[in-house]
């Protein structure tokens, strides 16, 4: 992550942003520069298996194998990202970020075996236009966290909008406990 990007970074939903699809969502941004800004929600698991979808696919995916909901953008096209084993360069694959990358669904998987050390399929993807992303931020919709590659493989994306910001180290942290409806508080 440099000054001039946020590719890599994560984009956590504030409290404010309480509508869908992006209430309490955590988005990996894929790319940003002065055109705009593309990213996938990491945290929205679908109810369908890749293997209903892409049947190919669906050995190649980490738990829980299912299709995840990558946000409101074409959400009939899929994206597939991966980290990459050390030092590869597979056939296919576009890096984004250390070894953080997408992986062209139309390659063949036998391919990619023993390059891909882990991957995710979405859905669909969030994307702002220039400037948009940097507007929305400074009106207090998202926070901008580094991120770990375990946000975007983790077992359980259900609780990771509270666990990136429990993680944090400024007061930030104590948004983790803000109640899912404050009105009932």
């Amino acid at each position: 992550m440099t000054a001039s990007t946020l590719t890599g970074s994560l984009l956590v939903a504030t409290p404010l942003l309480d509508e869908p699809p992006f209430r309490r969502s955590v988005i990996l941004l894929l790319d940003h520069d002065d055109d705009g800004a593309l990213g996938v929600v990491v945290n929205r698991a679908a109810d369908l298996s890749v293997g209903q979808v892409l049947p190919n696919w669906s050995s190649a995916v980490d738990e829980p194998g299912v299709l995840f909901m990558g946000g409101p953008v074409g959400t009939d096209s899929a994206l597939a990202v991966a980290e990459v084993a050390e030092s590869t360069d597979p056939p296919g694959w576009r890096g984004c970020f250390g070894r953080i990358g997408l992986v062209d669904l139309d390659v063949p998987p036998a391919l990619l075996e023993g390059a891909i050390t882990r991957m995710r399929i979405f859905a669909g993807y969030a994307g702002w236009s220039g400037g948009q992303l940097e507007g929305e931020i400074a009106e207090g919709a998202w926070y901008v966290v580094e991120s770990v590659p375990e946000d975007v493989f983790g077992h359980d994306p259900d609780t990771l909008w509270r666990r990136v910001l429990r993680r944090q180290t400024d007061q930030m942290a104590y948004l983790a406990t803000y109640p899912d409806d404050p009105t009932q508080n």
